[in-house]
């Protein structure tokens, strides 16, 4: 069983995966150690998981293929699956082609 504080109100010792990672940490193999719980008026709460800072390790450093790797992923999201072409910005997952595709109009202009 998680155990669960308000918000705010975790002791030391405990922290998320952004601040384990503005630390040059990562959770690593731990499971999560207990969860914060920020109440909202009309929806279910906000959920924060939490690790222990003792058991975190350090951040894998970026080898050149990790780096390779990274570029690649970014062009295929820059590349329409349409026309093919290589744009400057992300193609919108709720489009799945470039805006000149999607709206030929927008082409002609």
């Amino acid at each position: 069983m998680v155990l669960v504080y308000r918000w705010r109100l975790a002791p030391d010792g405990l922290a998320t995966r952004r601040q384990l990672r503005a630390a040059g940490l990562r959770p690593g193999d731990q499971d999560v150690a207990a969860q914060l719980e920020r109440p909202r008026r009309r929806r279910g709460p906000l959920v924060a998981y939490l690790y222990r800072v003792d058991l975190a390790q350090p951040v894998r450093p970026m080898t050149p293929n990790r780096w390779a790797a990274l570029a690649k992923a970014d062009a295929a999201r820059r590349r329409c699956p349409i026309c093919r072409d290589q744009l400057p910005y992300v193609i919108p997952t709720s489009l799945g082609m470039c805006v000149a595709c999607h709206d030929p109009e927008q082409r002609a202009a």
